[in-house]
């Protein structure tokens, strides 16, 4: 069995949905570098929990980067992920994510509104202020919370989910997050990992059909260790029903 918590904490688990605060670094879904991903070592922890002989189901309605930290939702039933499929493709799903960025953002808070291509050979995204062949229209909102001296702790709100948007958009403001050497911050952090982390979520669960809110404390890095003192106290998730039906 592999030790989970060195890539992942649970924060809430019924019958049909597991939520974790990934590490970052880990790969979320298997690709073609066979690397360990999180799908795996999930099914690997459920398959011991309940000591499963058969194969464990889990199911991935979303996604994050390989570098970026936080929550991520999973399912334990192919019923529950064609609900949650349905709940993130109607944005009925609030998320919040935490950005440590280089640079403050002028404005201090704004929506962002850009169109993005992909360039699936060398997994990088370009955006235009019009929309263009191929692209996606990206939107999100920000706001500073707090500088950090050098840095600045921002809060956003994305209000749509495509490939690398936030780290995207945040550089299309001149506010590449720290450690992002692919959207234009100079310096890499120690672990690799950049700071960006998916803080907060909410959506309708999709089978009890009531409001749930989870969210992520940030990493324990040296990155984030001037943002953990301002860290609230977290929301209490819902109890798990594990006996449910």
């Amino acid at each position: 069995m592999l030790a989970h918590e060195q890539y992942f904490s649970v924060i809430y688990e019924d019958n049909h949905l597991i939520v974790v605060n990934k590490k970052a670094g880990l790969l979320v879904q298997g690709d073609e570098s066979g690397d360990l991903c999180l799908v795996d070592v999930v099914k690997d922890y459920l398959k011991h929990k309940y000591e499963k002989q058969s194969a464990v189901f889990c199911g991935l309605p979303h996604r994050l980067d390989r570098p970026v930290s936080g929550l991520v939702v999973m399912t334990k039933t192919s019923r529950a992920l064609e609900r949650m499929n349905k709940i993130f493709s109607s944005r009925a799903v609030k998320k919040t994510y935490w950005a440590i960025v280089g640079r403050k953002p002028e404005p201090i808070a704004g929506h962002l509104r850009h169109w993005l291509v992909k360039d699936r050979n060398r997994n990088t995204v370009s955006y235009s202020q019009k929309e263009v062949p191929n692209s996606q229209l990206a939107e999100l909102d920000y706001q500073l919370i707090k500088p950090l001296n050098p840095h600045y702790l921002i809060e956003v709100n994305p209000i749509t989910g495509r490939p690398h948007q936030i780290r995207v958009q945040l550089s299309a403001l001149e506010c590449s997050i720290v450690g992002d050497l692919k959207y234009g911050y100079p310096k890499a952090n120690a672990d690799m990992s950049i700071a960006l982390h998916a803080r907060r979520i909410e959506f309708l669960h999709p089978v009890r059909k009531q409001n749930v809110v989870f969210e992520a404390n940030v990493p324990n890095s040296e990155v984030w260790s001037s943002v953990r003192s301002l860290m609230p106290k977290a929301i209490a998730p819902p109890p798990p029903l594990l006996a449910e039906s």
